[in-house]
């Protein structure tokens, strides 16, 4: 049988953002795949370097409005790392009750578009009234349904109304009961267990090679959770599981996923009992010259950033890896020997996030700075021209 191509990308219905998976395929069989990123630029990491250390917190924030938490606190703790500080209590559990938040909003939307991928549009609007619910509880703390503006370095901007917690508590108990019967419903429904089961696994030792992160590791039977292995925040205080099971495949990612919200919602009652009094921020005055990293277990997995001072009031160096840049290669052993059909279920089963993901680099060739930023608008510009001539040939 003849072998053909399908490209999924770099524009595609599946993705809120561009990357270029190309399939070769010999019928319904994958037997190929080349993945190919680099489509999605901001400049984050150089726009971070021009602003103060305190306002780089917003800037990061706007890496990805779902991972508007995860940025931020791996950010902070890599500014906190330069030099001994100690961050209040009080702030520490604030800052663990917003990344909670922000971990069952982030698995409860994956869950309501895998649904959808599948065509099991009930899941989804189950799913996504739900997120509505934790979504609510955020503007309640924080002002905003995303992006919240709670972190800064030292500790956090806002505080918690001691009258806003009975509200949230009662808000993150109504949504529960309708959890729980997602979680029965989808984890017993038969036609899931033979749509999903079996399909994209990543075995162990694959999940080591590719150093896979988050639920696509553990979901491998990876026991690792940067909450459990080092510690931040108060997650060392909290009663709370690690979830990991063994067959790797996309159910045992949606299982990870499920059971994790409930692990979420524990740490968080368990926050707000325990919430101390005190100041909410240490009060840093100034930045010594140094470098620090901080990392964190976003909800899709260890987000990293590193940051360099010189003394000034900035940074110089300031470099994000985000959980996507480890997990989409694991796509390389998932996707090889299925069907066209389960194609971008596998692609969804690690949960990318394209623009956590793309940050371009330009090296220096003997000192010599290869392009400036005037460069790039022209080679962009005459993409663009060349991309107009060959339209106009067709």
């Amino acid at each position: 049988m003849g072998r053909s191509v399908i490209p999924i990308g770099p524009y595609h219905p599946l993705q809120e953002e561009p990357e270029l998976f190309t399939l070769t395929v010999e019928g319904e069989r994958i037997v190929e795949v080349d993945v190919r990123i680099g489509y999605n630029h901001r400049g984050i990491e150089k726009l971070s370097e021009s602003k103060s250390f305190d306002n780089s917190t917003f800037v990061v924030e706007r890496i990805c409005g779902i991972c508007s938490t995860s940025h931020p606190f791996a950010y902070v703790r890599a500014v906190e790392d330069i030099f001994p500080m100690e961050v209040p209590d009080r702030a520490k559990y604030i800052r663990t009750i917003i990344a909670e938040g922000e971990r069952i909003h982030s698995h409860l939307l994956w869950l309501g578009l895998a649904g959808h991928f599948l065509g099991y549009n009930t899941v989804y609007m189950w799913a996504w009234k739900l997120r509505e619910e934790i979504l609510d509880v955020m503007e309640i703390l924080s002002g905003n349904r995303n992006n919240y503006a709670m972190f800064t370095p030292g500790g956090v901007r806002r505080d918690i109304r001691p009258q806003d917690i009975p509200v949230v508590l009662a808000k993150i108990d109504s949504i529960v009961p309708t959890l729980e019967m997602l979680r029965d419903a989808i984890l017993d429904d038969p036609v899931l267990h033979a749509r999903l089961k079996g399909v994209g696994v990543l075995t162990k030792e694959k999940a080591i090679e590719f150093s896979a992160l988050g639920p696509t590791s553990r979901a491998s039977g990876v026991a690792r959770d940067v909450r459990k292995d080092s510690p931040y925040g108060v997650y060392d205080r909290v009663d709370w599981k690690m979830i990991v099971t063994s067959n790797g495949d996309v159910f045992d990612k949606a299982v990870v996923r499920i059971l994790e919200m409930f692990e979420s919602i524990g740490i968080v009652r368990q926050c707000f009992e325990a919430l101390p009094e005190g100041p909410i921020n240490a009060g840093i005055e100034s930045i010594p010259p140094g470098e620090g990293i901080g990392h964190i277990e976003a909800p899709r997995g260890e987000t990293f950033h590193y940051v360099r001072s010189d003394g000034t009031n900035r940074a110089i160096r300031h470099k994000v890896r985000a959980p996507t840049f480890m997990n989409l290669p694991t796509y390389k052993a998932t996707i090889v020997g299925e069907t066209i059909s389960d194609a971008t279920i596998i692609l969804a089963s690690i949960d990318p996030c394209y623009c956590c993901t793309e940050r371009m680099a330009v090296r220096n060739h003997r000192g010599r700075l290869l392009y400036d930023g005037e460069a790039l608008v022209e080679l962009s510009r005459a993409k663009t021209e060349n991309l107009k001539r060959r339209m106009g040939r067709t």
